[in-house]
Parts: C-alpha cells; sequence; structure tokens
C-alpha cells in the first residue's frame, strides 16, 4: 500500500473535504484528489461518496480512517520525538469534556497543565454529547458514566454522588407534604425522590417550580432558598461545609463515575500520557471531596 496516498486519505478525512485539507497542508488540491483516486483503485473500495457540495466517508472509509488516521498520527509524534531527541510531550492534544466539569474545573486544570507542557497546545470543547473521537479529531474524551464502546480505552478518574440539599432556611417537610423543587430541565418532573439518612431510608416528595438547564444555576437556585436540589457532593462541598446548603440526605444508587476515554490502541502518545499523569496527580484518590475542594 502506498504510505503517501494513505496519508492523503487521512488528511481528506481529518479536514473532511479536499479544500480544506488542502488550505490545511498547503498541497494542491487536485494532487490531494488524485492521490485519493489512486488509493481508492488500488484497494478496490470507494472511500468518499462525492457529490458537488460535500464530500463524506463511506462506511469502508470510516473504518479505514479509524484503523489508520491514529497509526500515522503516532508515527510522525514518533519521528518528531526522535529528531528532538526524546519524547517529551509537544503538539495539538484535543479534549471534549462535559460541561459542568468544564465549567468548574478544566479552566484551571488547563492553566496547571500549560504551565508544566508548555510546548503542548491544549484544546478543550465543552460539550456533553458523545463525540466521534476518530471522526472529529479528539485526542481524549472525558465523559460521565459512558456507555461501553469496545472502540475506546477508558479509565475513571474520579467519582461523585449525588445529594437532596435545601437552603436552611426551607424546613424539611411532614411525611406526605410536598416541597418546591429545583431541577434541571423541565417543570414537568414530581414524584419522590429516594434518599438515605443517618436514620435509614426516606422518601421526598416533590413539585418542581424551577426547571433550569445547568447545575451550577441549579446549585445558585438553592442557595436563594426557593427549594431543595439534587446535586453533585463535589458541587456543593463547601456549601454544605460553609452552613449555606444543609445536607437532607444522599441519593440512592446515584454513583456517578468520570472517565477518560481514548481510541484503543497499543501505545499513547506522550501529550496524552502526560494529560492522564496530570489528572491522577490533581485527583490522587478520585474521591468527590478532592474535586469540592479544587473548585474555586
Amino acid at each position: 500500500m502506498d504510505l503517501l496516498a494513505l496519508a492523503d486519505f487521512t488528511l481528506v478525512a481529518r479536514h473532511g473535504g479536499f479544500g480544506r485539507a488542502a488550505r490545511a497542508s498547503g498541497r494542491p488540491k487536485a494532487t490531494l484528489s488524485r492521490r485519493v483516486a489512486e488509493l481508492e483503485a488500488s484497494l478496490a473500495i470507494r472511500l468518499f461518496e462525492r457529490n458537488a457540495r460535500t464530500l463524506k466517508l463511506t462506511e469502508e472509509g470510516r473504518a479505514l480512517f479509524a484503523r489508520t488516521g491514529q497509526l500515522l498520527t503516532e508515527l510522525d509524534e514518533s519521528v518528531a520525538a526522535i529528531a528532538a531527541g526524546g519524547e517529551r510531550p509537544r503538539g495539538t492534544l484535543r479534549i471534549s469534556a462535559p460541561l459542568l466539569f468544564s465549567q468548574t474545573a478544566m479552566g484551571k486544570l488547563a492553566a496547571g497543565f500549560a504551565r508544566q507542557y508548555p510546548d503542548v497546545r491544549l484544546e478543550i470543547t465543552a460539550e456533553d454529547r458523545p463525540v466521534e473521537m476518530v471522526e472529529e479529531g479528539y485526542d481524549l474524551a472525558i465523559r460521565v458514566n459512558p456507555e461501553p464502546d469496545e472502540t475506546l480505552v477508558g479509565r475513571i478518574f474520579l467519582r461523585d454522588r449525588l445529594v437532596v440539599v435545601a437552603s436552611p432556611g426551607l424546613s424539611q417537610p411532614a411525611d406526605g407534604d410536598t416541597v418546591p423543587a429545583i431541577v434541571r430541565g423541565g417543570t414537568d418532573q414530581g414524584g419522590a425522590w429516594a434518599v438515605s439518612t443517618t436514620t435509614g431510608p426516606s422518601t421526598i416528595s416533590i413539585r418542581a417550580i424551577l426547571g433550569l438547564s445547568s447545575l451550577v444555576m441549579v446549585r445558585d437556585a438553592a442557595r436563594a432558598g426557593v427549594g431543595v436540589a439534587r446535586l453533585p457532593v463535589s458541587l456543593v462541598g463547601r456549601d454544605l461545609a460553609a452552613g449555606r446548603l444543609s445536607h437532607w440526605g444522599d441519593v440512592e444508587g446515584s454513583d456517578i463515575t468520570l472517565w477518560t476515554l481514548y481510541p484503543s490502541r497499543r501505545l499513547l502518545s506522550a501529550r496524552v500520557s502526560a494529560f492522564l499523569n496530570f489528572l491522577k496527580a490533581a485527583f490522587p484518590k478520585g474521591e468527590p471531596e478532592e474535586l469540592a475542594a479544587y473548585l474555586d
């Protein structure tokens, strides 16, 4: 197989088009098109679906890109590392991270990592959707309770859990009474929250009066005293310690795990390994109290 043609195919697939790939690499668009066509001919398969306006990977093209894109990247990194005389982390590290973790912790983490590894250009996108890591060009993804994916390797780096909290001025309801609640999402939520308390299992009947899209907003509204809320320990740990919020119980079955995910392969790039080690140093035990203490 022609490795140069394979590299050109990977370049076009990563940038999503011949024109964008040509502008990014400084190579003629016609050359890239010819090289990809030659690769398709040699493999006797179509790698791209083409029309007048769009270019899309075929199923075979996605499979080839998933297997070879990262290998070629690692080959380039290995050559650069050898030329530089070592495996010092360098290059661009693209990370997808969930919104809440990004809002509360990633800014501080990114700054510390940048100081420690000045040759790495760190790019972080905050989003809760599951991303296609290879096709979208991510090196690492941080996800909450992710679904199993045989194409990815993962490890847990933090654990958390949900607790029911409220302003100290809000009284706990008597049995059978409902309490106003602040929820993430729509206010059509209701029913009861099952919790564990120091005296045993219990339920809290709620009526949602405020629906918000961010857990940070939910926490701030709970501080203001308009209702109870279910929130991660890490987000409200300092409020509980300072008496700004009261703990009404732990939500049953609410274990939260934060994972780092990366494409399945034998060798990790130096920059991905460096970031994984950096997270481990920041949260050595992986407990929610560590994240709570880390937040400003």
